[in-house]
């Protein structure tokens, strides 16, 4: 940890005191003492300790009793036991019914001591960081940067609650711009390993022949245009968490050795002759159905099975709607920020048109068009005039195609429906007619809003003179 870890040790005997606190400080941490329970709990007022360290039998208050009360107060600091010889059982009774951290007998080794000491002031870190996300979750309907309140998303943040703090590796699943990088990113904070790297791999965009020497490095001479030493992936994330996106895209043959890293935690560098060590979480993502992939043969079985310990599937936006309106003030903040600017709100108008649309680029399409509507707008309410033109058009020409024909409909998201009997033929030129009508006969927005080219609209209309 970067800043100045704050130790209070508690203990009525002052040679023991006095020598850990000089221990304490010796390692460059800052040490308070006191001289038993009572004492520690009004030191604790105001000495925001990370870790506790205390003896068990001491007047007027023992560890014990200490523990008790801090845990009845909702302290939830971590506390080491050190005890003698004869009170290893009580200490042992101690960890289980009290939750301390650990406990050490007299006398205490060094090594030992500063170690545990720097994995509870971690274990501290990562439980308030825990309860700050739950608080989030809980009152907002967001973890971290992912917001929805709708069901389905309040079961992928329990997941994530449950999954971030372990060791497990994660196989997320969803359509592209769904968040699968973000979800990513959320488990990685969510766990131990938060202060160590992310990095994030998108194996369908690298060629064959790299892809191995980018995730576990190669030697100097291991092939041509290898002119040095170069870190992997895994290298760079150690102690940290490695994402593997689209990880359906990665050869076959480089999954083989994938699968046996993970199984033995060792790396290989490509023309290395020793393997070594890592310590690195993989998460893994695709924009397919797992199974699907596996039965295509794009993924292999047996990884599937290593990295499917958890599995997180990210619905589409189009499937949590009643996020939509949630997710754009989200962005609306972040793009202020990012341009600098003073965009306040959504007009109703434009909040019914996010609502309606289907996103097919998802969260990243919907992120694209406020950072545009933000930018045009600076100042004030977002208005319909800042969106993309085919958005702008969408409630007017939902009216429009109403009368597209006598037998016509429109449902209550702007779709058309036409009766059984129709045929393709008739159904696309009433559309492409009456998309000209209401572009008041402006070809190149007509072929605009039909997905067309204008000399493909030019060339349907010729067509239907025909």
């Amino acid at each position: 940890m970067d800043r100045l870890l704050k130790i209070l040790i508690v203990d009525d005997e002052s040679s023991q005191r006095t020598g850990l606190a000089g221990m304490v400080k010796a390692w460059g941490m800052q040490a308070e003492t006191a001289t038993d329970g009572g004492d520690a709990l009004e030191k604790l007022e105001t000495y925001n300790a990370d870790v506790v360290v205390t003896d068990l039998n001491m007047p007027r208050m023992d560890g014990y009793e200490l523990m008790k009360t801090m845990r009845k107060e909702g302290n939830s600091t971590p506390v080491i036991v050190v005890t003698a010889f004869g009170n290893v059982d009580t200490a042992v009774r101690t960890v289980h019914e009290m939750g301390a951290y650990w406990f050490l007998e007299k006398p205490v080794q060094p090594n030992v001591m500063q170690t545990l000491l720097r994995r509870a002031a971690t274990h501290n870190g990562v439980s308030k960081e825990k309860v700050t996300l739950e608080r989030t979750l809980q009152y907002k309907g967001s973890l971290g940067e992912m917001v929805g309140a709708s069901p389905r998303m309040q079961e992928i943040f329990s997941h994530l609650q449950q999954a971030g703090p372990s060791k497990a590796c994660v196989l997320i699943s969803g359509e592209s711009g769904t968040g699968k990088e973000l979800v990513a990113r959320t488990l990685h904070m969510l766990s131990p390993r938060k202060q160590g790297p992310f990095i994030a791999i998108n194996c369908a965009a690298l060629p064959e022949t790299l892809i191995e020497s980018e995730l576990f490095g190669h030697e100097k001479g291991s092939f041509t245009g290898a002119s040095e030493r170069r870190a992997g992936c895994f290298e760079i994330a150690q102690h940290g968490t490695l994402l593997l996106d689209e990880i359906g895209e990665m050869p076959m043959l480089t999954q083989a050795k994938l699968l046996r890293v993970l199984e033995d935690s060792k790396v290989r560098r490509l023309g290395g002759k020793a393997e070594f060590e890592v310590d690195v979480r993989v998460i893994a993502a695709t924009n397919k159905v797992p199974d699907d992939a596996v039965k295509g043969g794009n993924l292999r079985e047996d990884l599937f099975y290593r990295l499917n310990v958890f599995h997180i599937h990210l619905p589409p936006l189009r499937d949590r709607k009643e996020d939509i309106r949630a997710i754009a003030e989200s962005l609306l903040v972040d793009m202020n920020k990012k341009h600098g600017v003073q965009a306040t709100d959504f007009s109703p108008e434009v909040i019914q048109v996010f609502e309606t649309f289907n996103w097919p680029g998802n969260i990243r399409e919907l992120r694209n068009v406020v950072e545009r509507a933000v930018i045009l707008t600076r100042q004030g309410t977002v208005q319909m005039s800042a969106l993309p033109v085919n958005l702008q058009a969408k409630p007017l020409a939902a009216a429009a195609a109403v009368g597209v024909a006598a037998s016509a409909a429109s449902e209550p998201d702007g779709s058309l429906q036409l009766p059984m009997g129709t045929t393709l033929e008739k159904a696309e030129r009433e559309l492409v007619m009456r998309t000209l009508d209401f572009t008041q006969q402006n070809k190149a927005r007509a072929a605009e809003m039909l997905g067309l080219t204008l000399k493909g609209l030019q060339a349907k209309l010729k067509e239907y003179e025909a």
